[in-house]
């Protein structure tokens, strides 16, 4: 079913805090601006590396070959843009796409360290308006940003209008635990653990602390793939990683 929010009061969620819709954007853009720095270290502390597996996961499931155009939506630093720019080649081109534009100037000095250059454009752009034309990419990806988006109803409709019909998205995200038992640990970490790192390795124990408060707001595996049906996309179909910590959407346009 499509995503709820308080149509009256036009209001939204912003970790477990009800806040106007027009003020979250700027709440998780100061999110991503405080923890830019620190990004990449975070992501293998809190994960212990495994988020470096579900990537490659990822990048596999969306059959890259040379010369294709690839957009990765809310990309951050880049560790996607990475992966998927060495394997459509000098052909191909990638769009890293980000509201943020502190995530933005980290990826571009991470890719420059890299040495990936010429097959990638960086664009600063929020989700719900993607300004690009209609069919423009053959893949989409969105890797672990869809949860911070405000309206992700017209995040999702905006991708499915700029992909090229026999195009797909993906969509890499945290979701919900499936193993038994797996929640309360789960839980346990992202509430006392995440942000103790937080604090420690980033100064800023409550940015951490949104992060995990978000996870739990992301709509399940099966919302999610009842709002990419909704948005236009065909053989919807999901993978649970670590047993659904995360999982990663895959839908088609035709």
């Amino acid at each position: 079913m499509p995503e709820q929010k308080n149509q009256h009061k036009e209001t939204t969620h912003f970790g477990f805090r009800e806040v106007p819709v027009s003020e979250k954007a700027g709440l998780v853009g100061e999110v991503f601006h405080s923890v830019a720095g620190k990004y990449d270290l975070m992501n293998d502390l809190m994960s212990l590396g495994v988020h470096r597996a579900w990537k490659r996961f990822a990048v596999e499931q969306m059959q890259l070959r040379p010369g294709l155009q690839v957009l990765d939506v809310a990309g951050g630093t880049g560790d996607l843009t990475k992966r998927i720019a060495r394997r459509v080649g000098q052909s191909g081109k990638v769009v890293l796409s980000d509201i943020n534009g502190s995530m933005l100037e980290a990826g571009r000095a991470r890719l420059a360290d890299d040495g990936i250059a010429g097959n990638v454009e960086i664009v600063q752009a929020n989700a719900e308006c993607l300004p690009f034309p209609d069919n423009s990419f053959d893949r989409i990806i969105i890797g672990f940003g869809l949860r911070n988006v405000t309206n992700k109803d017209q995040a999702l409709s905006s991708m499915f209008r700029i992909l090229k019909p026999g195009g797909h998205l993906l969509v890499l995200e945290f979701s919900k635990p499936t193993l038994p038992g797996l929640g309360k640990i789960y839980d346990s970490y992202s509430f006392n653990i995440l942000p103790m790192l937080g604090k420690v390795v980033a100064n800023d124990e409550a940015s951490y602390r949104y992060l995990a408060e978000s996870i739990r707001k992301h709509p399940d595996q099966e919302t999610l793939k009842d709002m990419m049906r909704q948005a236009g996309f065909e053989r919807c179909h999901y993978f649970n990683l670590s047993g659904g910590i995360v999982a990663l959407h895959k839908g088609y346009k035709f």
